[in-house]
């Protein structure tokens, strides 16, 4: 059951004053990284068929995923992945929702602690285009920082496995310890081709509430931002 509705300090103003159009700078590869191609996207999508569990193919979103699926899905349910939290540690982004001049910090699954979000249920018809769509959307460079592997995660219905992406902390995109006042500073200014970061965690914030999810850490963040916009653009 959904908790009742609290205003959000982060509006749709305020991403607004952050929002600047941008053309797409093409691929921004950090050394020892190169583009994704067909012949890697056909490799990670046969492994995911062949070390698939039983009981369907299952998909574990706590971020974009959940204001914005990529695949087409047959369930969904609340889930809880123990072991593992939200976190913006993905960095850093050159292009999609961050520039050279603004870079953006994108939020990946870390270890430790604990974290609600939705667990899909992908169809078993058509899955490998599923599955093709979204590899595609998650891994543009390879290595990639944040690959796929399954994890367990609680339903109502009980434990699932389920497919998720996991950031590898020997990546050279991790990043962490920043201070979330710092954090804040980089979603506050941070805009690329996609769009602006506010815009991310204005909809991650506002879908995981409308879930009845509440991430104090993200709920904190939202409230900094919106301060930081107000600062920098003056209040909407």
């Amino acid at each position: 059951m959904a908790q009742r509705d609290r205003p959000m300090r982060l509006t749709e103003a305020h991403v607004a004053r952050v929002h600047r159009a941008i053309e797409d700078p093409g691929p921004q590869l950090l050394p020892g990284y190169r583009v994704a191609t067909d012949a890697d996207y056909d490799r990670e999508v046969a492994a995911m068929l062949a070390t698939q569990p039983q009981g369907g193919f299952w998909l574990f979103a706590y971020g974009s995923l959940i204001w914005k699926p990529e695949t087409r899905h047959e369930d969904e349910q609340l889930a809880l992945a123990r072991g593992w939290h939200r976190r913006f540690c993905l960095g850093w982004d050159y292009r999609y929702r961050g520039s050279r001049e603004t870079p953006g910090l994108m939020l990946a699954l870390d270890r430790g602690g604990q974290c609600r979000g939705v667990a899909y249920r992908l169809p078993d018809i058509g899955l490998e285009d599923e599955l093709h769509r979204l590899i595609r959307r998650e891994q543009t460079m390879v290595p990639s920082a944040f690959p796929w592997r399954w994890i367990d995660v609680m339903t109502r219905d009980g434990p699932i496995r389920a497919l998720a992406f996991a950031m590898n902390r020997n990546s050279g995109r991790y990043v962490a310890g920043l201070p979330d006042e710092e954090l804040a500073e980089v979603l506050a200014r941070a805009c690329g081709f996609k769009g602006s970061m506010a815009e991310y965690l204005f909809a991650t914030v506002s879908r995981l509430e409308a879930m009845g999810i509440r991430d104090r850490r993200l709920w904190r963040l939202q409230q900094l931002v919106a301060e930081r916009i107000e600062a920098l653009h003056g209040t909407p």
